[in-house]
């Protein structure tokens, strides 16, 4: 749809859901419902599209075009082969952002992501000029992010955040709109760095990329194994992708989902729990940032599927992505046995 068909987004720089006050409940205007319409129409076929070169997958397309929709970024955890970075690849095709790949080893220095300062001389003159490092782009792809060390994971975090990086004393705004998909392999942890729960909070949702279902994988062998191989097409530019980020911010949220996703998310808190799980083998539980992806990747996950307004179904679908990386169970939890993900479906199962 026509990028001027929406109203863009207020700033770039703002925190998640820092645009979606409580006050954005209510009906949908006639223009607001034609544009989300409109929308819907023009993200059946980018998911045709990425369909085409991404076989099967279905949730973990779906999860990850919720994130972009967002405005946010996603954590894709899977084993190796199962398509993490050509997805990412074929996303930025499809969404018709300009994408570039860093591969992060234990010798990645931060300047190697965010650029750095090189001193010339001109006209007798020295002076020093940034040089713009990869992460200057719309789509990041941070691959297999935590086998760089700590200093260098950092480097990203005021760019998730903020939108923007300093170098040398001075600011440097980042392309919009600006995303991160980093990628990373559960089982590998010799010569691995874990991700801090501050950078962990920066990705919108954390995907678990599984193996792909029979019938996907047949299609898949055939598919890549002959003379020619799928290539994807552009669907969306990257001023149509700002736009539909603006609208996803004024899709209409009804007071059960806003209550359903209060009730998520403070229930997983050991502080506010009335669960006697949560209270026993949760150490630290998710925090407001989680409550604002729940309530966009709702939003997103709505107009995704064609429908006007987020509903509990959407709550339930999105929990695990939303909170799994923000939640940890203490060392007698893991020492019994239960796992993370037991203890957020005893949440779901608690909204009705």
């Amino acid at each position: 749809m026509p990028a001027e068909a929406m109203t863009p987004p207020p700033r770039g720089d703002e925190d998640l859901g820092s645009a979606a006050p409580g006050g954005a409940i209510g009906g949908a205007t006639d223009a607001a419902v034609a544009a989300a319409e409109a929308l819907a129409a023009r993200l059946v076929a980018a998911r045709a599209g990425i369909g085409r070169v991404i076989l099967g997958q279905t949730e973990v397309v779906e999860q990850t075009l919720i994130a972009l929709l967002c405005g946010g970024h996603a954590l894709l955890i899977g084993l190796p082969g199962l398509g993490k970075s050509r997805l990412v690849e074929t996303l930025g095709v499809v969404l018709g952002l300009a994408t570039k790949r860093i591969q992060f080893t234990p010798d990645l220095m931060p300047a190697d992501i965010v650029g750095s300062e090189v001193l010339e001389e001109t006209d007798g003159r020295r002076g020093f000029r940034f040089l713009p490092g990869p992460v200057f782009c719309q789509l990041l792809m941070a691959d297999e992010i935590n086998r760089a060390s700590p200093r260098t994971q950092s480097a990203l975090l005021q760019a998730m955040q903020e939108r923007r990086i300093t170098a040398g004393g001075a600011e440097h705004a980042l392309p919009r709109p600006f995303h991160v998909l980093a990628t990373q392999n559960p089982i590998e942890q010799e010569g691995t760095y874990p991700l801090p729960e501050a950078q962990l909070d920066r990705f919108l949702l954390q995907i678990d990329v599984g193996y792909p279902e029979r019938a996907d994988e047949r299609a898949m062998l055939l598919a890549t194994t002959g003379a020619e191989d799928a290539a994807p097409a552009p669907e969306l530019t990257a001023d149509e992708l700002l736009a539909a980020q603006a609208l996803i911010r004024r899709v209409p949220v009804g007071e059960s989902v806003l209550a359903g996703i209060l009730d998520l998310v403070r229930g997983g808190r050991p502080e506010t729990a009335t669960d006697e799980l949560v209270r026993r083998h949760v150490a630290w539980g998710p925090g407001p940032r989680a409550a604002q992806a729940l309530m966009l990747a709702c939003r997103a996950r709505a107009v995704l599927d064609g429908r006007l307004a987020p509903s509990l179904d959407d709550v339930a679908a999105l929990a695990r992505p939303a909170l799994r990386h923000r939640m940890a169970l203490s060392f007698a939890a893991r020492a019994e046995g239960v796992a993370l993900e037991q203890v957020i479906d005893r949440l779901v199962e608690r909204l009705g």
